[in-house]
């Protein structure tokens, strides 16, 4: 498998801001990552990371959406996890973070 370069955007919105994910989150989409999370720490409302485009989620990437979960917490702000596969919701279920933030079910039934 090829990995597909990170990268993202972000999207404000008046509840609060979506973080757009494109490509792998692995340990090379660390410091994006977190660039992306310090561009939005300080705004109100919720952060919805969209998994839309996200092609793989390592081990090195859950970690860096518990890291981003932590920080938002700590401030009181609700993460939602949006367009996750059905092998990432369950993998969200299984680590518990399901726990910790709302992940949306798919638009289209």
């Amino acid at each position: 498998m090829t990995a597909t370069a990170f990268s993202w955007n972000i999207e404000r919105h008046d509840g609060g801001t979506v973080l757009e994910l494109h490509g792998d989150v692995n340990s090379t989409a660390a410091a994006g990552f977190e660039a992306a999370y310090q561009q939005i720490a300080d705004e109100p409302g919720s952060i919805t990371i969209d998994f839309s485009d996200t092609d793989f989620i390592s081990s090195t990437g859950i970690a860096l959406v518990v890291s981003l979960l932590a920080k938002a917490r700590a401030v009181h702000r609700p993460v939602i996890a949006r367009g996750l596969t059905d092998h990432y919701r369950e993998i969200f279920r299984i680590t518990r973070l399901s726990d910790f933030l709302t992940i949306e079910q798919h638009a289209e039934a």
